[in-house]
């Protein structure tokens, strides 16, 4: 300490702490002469003693004046310096970061014009302090005095300009820092940190590409900033990564992949509209390699399909029909289960469209892995039943497809019915609301003759009578009215010459009979006449309350139907059709009896 006080003049030094600007930049220009002497003779042991003197008499003293002094006293030694400096910036560096943190503003102030002139000597030589100088200014960036902002700002296109001429900058020790700054929320510190982004991306010997999972959610969390000017800022950014993605033979999708699925999924519409635009082109670009990361971004891509936001909705459907169009292999890592229950959580969605294409997701995967979706067949039934009380028509549509082609196994087949029965008796408004649309798409996709057949044996041994009629009932209305139905009433009015049409009477017979009026309908239609006499005949034994009636009303009504047309004229031959009369009068006298005046 001695030899420098012996060095520097003590009017100099006594200047270098005054109070008026004047007097602290005059001792700082002697300060440059007598550090360039030493310099110059090679003195470097007196010139680290002078700057150590700086540092802890004036840099780190108590007094705001002499903090200030001592910062320009360091600025002007590395003037003084000039090409030598680098060898005695670990002297000088430190003292001028850690005065950033001053609480005195104007100190701060000084802090930053030292650093910019150390800066402007030393040029790629500070590079080592790289790290610790971006720290301090992205903090500087927020700071709560504007002029200290302003001189941060100085120093930060100085250093991004030395930066992007250097040859030692280390993107690889920069990295962590600029990850663990990406979450903060201080617009200012945003701005600073997006603006570093884009100028090192600009360099063509720094691969900021391939850090780019390290820093890409902060960039889509600044998508939702309150400033148009943030938001648009991080927008360019990432438009401009976008583009060198697709540019690029090779790029790691999985890391990314990753972040894309949470951000698709964020409240923010600008956000959601950005990953889902991102995502798509992954898809389109990735492919394969995506293939693990399927089921997270189906989970994200369905709901989007029924974003409020039309932009939102078109690219998710498109990228929805991209994904289903790659063919991938269970064997491959394609999780087929995990697929299966994405889709069945979309099942419940509030939203048509997201439902339907969930379907379509199931139906896809039935038709590609058919074995390995029945593995997990357990999983998605009971979603697939519930889903038939859709208020949608063409999801329920879309159910019954999928459970008629998981039917085409008979094991499975029988499930289904036994289900749909059960699903009947415990939601009789189901079977008012489905039941004809159920019934007839099944008889449509899994052969009527077969669908009725089952229906019967099962509810042959039903233990609910009520349940039992009245399902027999809805069965056959159905069956006499619905057009899918045709081939099978024809089947049925051979029954007396025709064996196939007997055994199909007989198989429905049993069942049937739960319903009075269901037998009667069914004997006429396989022209049974006889024995539907003798049902009719049997019927004076049953309760005929207003239930009964309705229904003997509804019977009459279908024989005026032109279902039964050739009833309607087999009367004109009584003679021939004798029982065909019988039954028909003895309906007839089953309704009220209207008594005359």
């Amino acid at each position: 300490m001695a030899d420098a006080l012996f060095v520097i003049p003590a009017s100099v030094l006594r200047n270098l702490s005054d109070k008026l600007y004047e007097k602290r930049k005059n001792a700082a220009l002697e300060f440059e002469g007598i550090v360039k002497q030493l310099a110059s003779s090679g003195d470097h042991e007196k010139i680290s003693l002078v700057i150590n003197l700086l540092t802890t008499e004036f840099v780190y003293s108590p007094q705001a004046n002499h903090r200030k002094g001592g910062l320009i006293g360091l600025a002007a030694a590395t003037v003084g310096l000039t090409s030598e400096a680098a060898q005695h910036l670990e002297q000088i560096v430190p003292p001028v970061l850690n005065s950033f943190s001053d609480q005195d503003s104007r100190v701060r102030y000084y802090a930053c014009e030292a650093l910019y002139n150390i800066a402007k000597i030393v040029r790629g030589d500070f590079i080592i302090f790289f790290n610790q100088i971006f720290d301090a200014l992205c903090k500087l960036s927020a700071d709560s005095d504007g002029n200290v902002q302003s001189a941060a700002h100085l120093l930060d296109r100085l250093v991004k300009d030395i930066v992007t001429e250097s040859d030692q900058f280390s993107i690889e020790e920069f990295i962590p820092l600029l990850r663990e700054r990406m979450n903060v929320l201080n617009p200012y510190v945003r701005q600073f940190l997006v603006g570093w982004i884009t100028v090192l991306d600009s360099v063509p010997d720094i691969d900021m590409l391939g850090f780019l999972p390290d820093f890409l959610d902060g960039l889509f969390n600044m998508l939702s900033d309150s400033s148009h000017e943030i938001r648009q800022q991080a927008d360019s950014a990432l438009s401009e990564f976008l583009q060198e993605i697709k540019n690029s033979p090779s790029v790691d999708y999985s890391r990314m992949a990753e972040i894309l699925v949470q951000r698709a999924a964020s409240p923010d519409e600008f956000t959601r509209l950005t990953a889902i635009t991102w995502i798509n082109e992954f898809v389109k670009l990735g492919r394969d390699q995506l293939v693990p990361y399927y089921a997270d971004i189906l989970g994200v891509i369905l709901p989007c399909i029924s974003d409020k936001e039309e932009k939102i909705r078109v690219v998710a459907r498109e990228t929805n029909e991209e994904l289903r169009a790659i063919k991938a292999d269970p064997a491959e890592t394609f999780d087929v289960s995990a697929i299966l229950s994405i889709t069945r959580r979309q099942l419940d969605s509030e939203w048509e469209a997201t439902r339907i294409e969930a379907l379509h997701w199931i139906s896809t995967l039935l038709n590609r892995h058919r074995a390995e979706v029945l593995c997990f067949l357990n999983d998605i039934f009971d979603t697939l039943l519930k889903a038939l009380s859709d208020f949608s028509d063409e999801v329920v549509l879309l159910v019954l497809d999928i459970h008629a082609c998981i039917a085409q196994d008979p094991l499975n087949f029988r499930q289904l019915v036994v289900f749909l029965v059960y699903n009947f008796r415990v939601d009789h408004s189901l079977l008012e609301r489905r039941g004809a649309l159920i019934i007839r798409r099944l008889c449509v996709l899994l052969d009527a003759e077969r669908v009725y057949r089952e229906l019967s044996t099962i509810l042959e041994g039903e233990a609910d009578l009520d349940f039992a009629c009245i399902m027999v009932q809805a069965l056959n209305l159905i069956l006499l009215t619905s057009s899918e139905l045709s081939e099978l009433r024809g089947l049925l009015k051979q029954s007396l010459v025709n064996a196939a049409g007997k055994d199909l009477f007989v198989s429905l017979y049993a069942s049937w009979c739960h319903s009075p009026m269901a037998i009667i309908s069914l004997c006429l239609l396989a022209q049974m006449y006889q024995h539907a006499s003798a049902v009719t005949q049997s019927l004076v034994e049953e309760d005929i309350n207003a239930k009964f009636l309705v229904q003997l009303d509804k019977l009459i009504r279908l024989l005026e139907t032109p279902i039964f047309a050739y009833i309607r004229l087999q009367l004109l031959e009584p003679g021939r059709y004798i029982w065909l009369l019988k039954a028909l009068y003895g309906l007839l006298m089953l309704l009220p009896q209207v008594r005359q005046c």
